[in-house]
Formats: structure tokens, sequence, C-alpha cells
């Protein structure tokens, strides 16, 4: 059996961040990948046009955003163009005066969200702060779908107001999970190796794998919710607080399209579009991101575990539609499929980023306990106020790492 003095489960940005503290602490560690790759849902890979990142995207609150100084003393290149969705292009589905009143609905509820937030008041579905027939409930649900994973409905009103944004966002141009593989640090790690059983029964822990059992004083386990849920990890004995905060913090879904377009200065750089901004249940267009002959969509909520479950192809298919009902038919042979994903589907993932339960703020903080003193948490889900982020994801990874040493020494 391997003996190490920690252990680390997941290497996405929240493992990889735990075993770069754990490698320069000089206590001995092993980080575990059910993957065969590093990164987690951050996941850049090569394309005709350039890197595309299939999970993490966006170097959010970069002003104060961790994994900006880090990418940039490794090279790689940041860009401070402003987001597409401070852009909103003109389409024929959405004319400037709509485009305003849009954007007063948006302010409007983004007051109510914060207001009710702050009054003192029980926890509720944000749901509820939609003000009753307003025409644009439909494309705000639609906004909840590609931020939160999933509509109002299913979004706490108070874990929703925690989250933390300077609303300044940059790009990585060789792609988020390129920087985050290359932060990778020089600690044994496993590859293809997931842990199934976490045993915490005797005075050390054990850690059983597909390859043989493992065995720490202590370990930091760096999954997602889902998979927390899912038993795909079991603990022995069970861990019922940790599993049911897990619970009310489920994983939302936001899948991506990219198309290569054939005529691409057809379309504005760096702007958005929606493909019906009268339905939940549509694509949001970023036209050319970084420049680039392609249009990168994004499809949220229940809408885009409708278009998984359709099977592959599905997806692609639905955003093609939504941009010849805009362009015209003549549109359909000038733009090629590049990748989709489906996060949903994806077994080491369950989804794309987790979102509280109505009721259920508290219990990033609940999942975020230690157990014993030996067992850690890390994760964007155990984030307070920067979850659903890979820098949120990185920093408590570093929190758990200095608690799991501290905690040894």
């Amino acid at each position: 059996m391997t003996e190490v003095d920690i252990a680390i489960v997941g290497a996405g940005a929240a493992g990889l961040a735990a075993a770069g503290e754990v490698a320069a602490s000089g206590c001995s560690g092993v980080l575990l990948e059910a993957r065969d790759r590093l990164g987690g849902r951050g996941w850049t890979i090569p394309s005709p046009v350039g890197p595309l990142d299939l999970g993490c995207e966006w170097l959010h609150s970069a002003d104060r955003n961790p994994l900006v100084a880090r990418f940039e003393a490794i090279g790689l290149t940041i860009d401070r163009t402003p987001p597409p969705w401070s852009d909103i292009a003109d389409s024929p589905g959405l004319s400037a005066q709509e485009r305003a009143a849009f954007g007063d609905a948006f302010m409007a509820l983004d007051e109510r969200l914060a207001a009710a937030a702050e009054d003192g008041g029980p926890d509720r579905p944000a749901a509820q702060l939609l003000a009753p027939g307003d025409p644009w409930n439909p494309l705000l649900n639609a906004f909840s779908a590609y931020y939160n994973g999933a509509e109002f409905d299913e979004v706490s009103l108070h874990d929703y107001a925690a989250y933390q944004d300077s609303e300044v966002d940059w790009r990585v141009a060789e792609g988020y999970g390129t920087g985050l593989i290359r932060l990778a640090p020089a600690l044994p790690t496993h590859l293809s190796l997931p842990v199934t059983t976490i045993r915490h029964d005797g005075p050390r822990l054990v850690l059983e794998t597909p390859r043989g059992a493992i065995s720490a004083r202590a370990a930091i386990v760096c999954v997602p919710t889902a998979i927390l849920t899912s038993g795909a990890l079991r603990f022995v004995p069970e861990l019922p607080d940790t599993l049911n905060a897990a619970a009310g913090l489920p994983l939302g879904l936001a899948d991506k399209v990219f198309l290569q377009l054939d005529e691409p200065e057809a379309f504005p750089p760096e702007s958005q579009l929606f493909g019906d901004p009268r339905k939940t249940a549509t694509g949001a267009y970023h036209l050319r991101p970084l420049h680039r002959p392609m249009i990168e969509v994004f499809l949220g909520g229940a809408h885009a575990r409708s278009l998984e479950g359709e099977g592959p192809g599905a997806a692609a298919a639905f955003a093609i539609e939504e941009l010849v009902a805009l362009y015209g038919s003549g549109l359909r042979s000038r733009v090629h499929v590049l990748a989709q994903t489906a996060w949903a589907a994806d077994p080491f993932a369950g989804g794309s980023y987790s979102h509280a339960l109505p009721g259920r703020a508290g219990d990033r903080a609940r999942l975020a306990t230690p157990i014993d003193n030996r067992l850690f948490f890390a994760g964007e889900a155990c984030s307070p106020d920067a979850f659903s982020t890979a820098h949120g994801a990185w920093l408590t990874g570093q929190a758990a790492g200095r608690a799991a040493l501290a905690a040894l020494a």
C-alpha cells in the first residue's frame, strides 16, 4: 500500500492549487485524477481557428483574480477585450429600443434581488423577484440558465446575492484549460485513476482505487458535487451532513457549441445576440470571439439538458437553425461545427457549475467543513462568494491545502 502524508482527489483547479501547497511544503503527497487529463472542468482543445475552451473561459473579477498574475508569469497572453454581453449586437430579432428595454428590465431585477437579499427575510427562489407579466421574463430566465446553469426558480436568492464580482472579465488567448495544466506542480500524479472509496475508520485514511489502495494521514477531496451525490465516490463511514450539503448545491448546466464561419466579415466581432429574445429555450451567440472566424454558442439550464437528451449533434443543429432564422437559409452552408459539449453526460462532472437550491445558501460552508481535521473539501461549490468560477475553486484548493498541512503539523 502506497503511503503519503496528503492525498488529493481530483486535478481540476482546486486540486491543482492544493497540490501546489503540498508540493511546496516538503510533505509527501499524491494527486489522483479519474480523467486521462488534468484541468477538470477547465479544458482547452485545439481547432483550426485557435484554442477552444470547452469549460471555464473567463477570468472573472480579473482585477483581483489570483490566476491572472500566475498565467502571465508563465508567458500566457491575457486578452483584456471587454466581454460580449456588454455589447448586444443588432439583429432582426431585437431592435435597439428593445435592447434598451431588456437592459432596463435586467437592472431592475438585479436591484430587486440585491434589496431582497439584504432585508433579512428568509431565503426563497430568485424567481419570486421577477416582475409578474414582464415580457422580458423569458429572456431573464435564459440569462439565469447561462449564468447559474439553471432557471431562477431553482436558484437561492441569498446564494445568488452572495456572489462577488468586480465585473472585470478577461480571457487567456491560449485557453484557460491550457493555463491550469501549465500550473500543475511537481507532485506525483496519477491519471485515469478514480478514487472509489475513502475509508476514515482507522488511524490512517485509506483511499481505494482500481489499481490498489493508498494510505494517507489527510485527504483533500476536490470533486464536483454531482460526483459526491451520485455515490461514485463513497465514504466509510458515511458522511451524511457533507453529502446533504452537496445535494443542496447541484451542478447546473451550460453547454457550448463552436461554429466556424466561412464569411466572418459579415459579423461584428466581440458582440453577442440572442436567438429568440422572447423565449427561455434560446441560445446566446458570441460573435467572433478574439476576432476569430467563429461563433461561440451558449445553451443553459433545462433547455441544454433537453438538447443533451436528444443525443450528439442536437445542440449544434438547434444553434444553426436559430442563426438561420436570423440571417437566412444561406448561412446554413457557411457554418461548420468545430466542437460541442455535453457536460451533464460527462461521467466525471455531471454538469457545469454549482448553484444553491432555494433555502440551501448555507450549504457551501457546510460542504467546506473538514471532517476530523483530516478530510478536507475544496472546489468551486465550496467558495462562499466566487462559486461557479475556476479562480473560486483555486482559492478553496489553496485554503484546504494549507489547512491540511496545519493539521498535520
